[in-house]
């Protein structure tokens, strides 16, 4: 044996490949035209029946050599002709055939088409209960019986060839059924596991559309009610203070390129190059003092208050991410509800606990704010922070403080994810 016979992959030899093949193509043709395989195995056996009654084959096993030819022919039509049938009725077919196997083995004919009568008991093995298999078995058996007590002296010839025969069927047809269900229960798992895979990816997208609309809500809301503020306040300024009108254009300008580019990379990510997006890492909790300073050019103050010790491993990047996010809309919220004539402040407070962060913004608006989403269903605001904070088993509360006047929004976040 040479080394590349050794590496050689293993294989079904070729007969028995040549054999599955065959068995395929059988199986195949048997499930398109059943009527006609069923018309070409019958009418072969009948052929070979005749053949034996013709040429007086039947006699050199015969008991009784002397059985008139008619008689025996009409056994052997018997035996082969009504297997046309042995699928749709086969113990009914078996029931037919037990009056001719009496008359066989009484007889003494013994002739060999009576083995077909195991060909039913395969099919009624393949398709029936185990109880039916049962019944057959004495169908077949009892004419034996009976026979082997008329001739005692070749009681073993007339019982055991048929007693293999039938246990020999009936196995042949277990396997087959077993093999049969199982294969099913092979494709329906397949099935039902591809069918979830279609499920589980419907999920996955409408979970991703629904983050996609999440981030954009946040990225193009804040930044336009911004620029808003920062358009009012200098559109009020141009006449009195053009210096302030010009810082306030200046800041819209640098507003907008930020809410471009946060979009560019959003949006780079959906293309069909993934790998060519920005890469550009999200907001951290560093960055609350850059959200903090383009709050405040728009025309917000905005204090903000950092509390407590920050744990030695930071906050993973979706928490912090869900942190500056949360604290950007609750901004948002307070530009877009406040009334022209109000002086507005608003505080940001985190704090941190050995267990989790704490986040409270509050400001001194008198404009109420709805904290349920509207009813047609075009709110992306409030609901947006709750499903930010229940990604990381955290709590969102948003209403008017019990205490003063304003709104206040406060975000509970756990360092670490609950067990499951």
């Amino acid at each position: 044996m040479t080394q590349e016979d050794t590496h050689r992959p293993a294989g079904p030899f070729p007969l028995t490949g040549h054999i599955q093949r065959m068995l395929q193509r059988v199986r195949a043709f048997d499930r398109r035209h059943p009527l006609a395989w069923d018309g070409l195995l019958t009418t072969f056996w009948v052929l070979f029946a005749v053949l034996d009654v013709s040429t007086g084959g039947w006699r050199s096993v015969a008991l009784a050599p002397d059985v008139p030819g008619p008689l025996v022919l009409t056994m052997s039509v018997a035996f082969s002709a009504p297997l046309l049938w042995r699928r749709g009725h086969p113990l009914a077919v078996l029931l037919f055939m037990a009056p001719f196997s009496l008359v066989n083995v009484w007889t003494g004919a013994v002739i060999q088409a009576a083995f077909l009568q195991e060909i039913v008991v395969f099919h009624i093995a393949l398709r029936q209960p185990v109880r039916t298999l049962a019944w057959s078995g004495a169908v077949v058996l009892a004419p034996l019986v009976i026979g082997a007590g008329r001739f005692p002296d070749n009681w073993d010839r007339l019982l055991v060839p048929h007693l293999y025969a039938f246990a020999f069927a009936a196995l042949v047809g277990i396997v087959v059924r077993t093999r049969k269900d199982y294969t099913e229960a092979l494709v329906d798992r397949a099935n039902r596991l591809e069918l979830e895979r279609d499920q589980q990816a419907q999920l996955a997208a409408a979970a991703e559309r629904t983050r996609i609309a999440r981030e954009m809500h946040d990225i193009i809301g804040h930044n336009l009610s911004v620029i808003t503020g920062l358009a009012d306040g200098g559109a009020y300024a141009a006449a009195k203070n053009p210096e302030r009108a010009a810082q306030a254009l200046d800041a819209i300008g640098t507003t907008s390129r930020q809410a471009l580019a946060e979009l560019r990379r959003l949006l780079g990510v959906l293309r069909d190059h993934p790998d060519r997006a920005d890469r550009t890492p999200q907001p951290t909790l560093d960055d609350l003092d850059d959200l903090i300073e383009v709050v405040r050019r728009a025309g917000l103050p905005v204090n903000l208050h950092r509390r407590g010790t920050p744990p030695t491993v930071p906050p993973t990047p979706g928490r912090q991410l869900t942190v500056y996010r949360v604290v950007q809309e609750a901004l948002t919220n307070t530009l877009k509800h406040a009334l022209p004539d109000e002086t507005l402040e608003a505080d940001v407070m985190l704090t941190y606990r050995p267990t989790g962060l704490e986040v409270l913004i509050t400001d001194n608006g008198g404009t109420p704010r709805p904290t349920e989403e509207p009813p047609d269903g075009t709110g992306q605001g409030i609901r947006g922070m709750r499903e930010r904070a229940s990604l990381y088993d955290g709590t969102l509360e948003a209403g008017r403080p019990s205490t003063a006047a304003g709104w206040q929004v406060r975000l509970r976040l756990p360092l670490e994810d609950s067990p499951s």
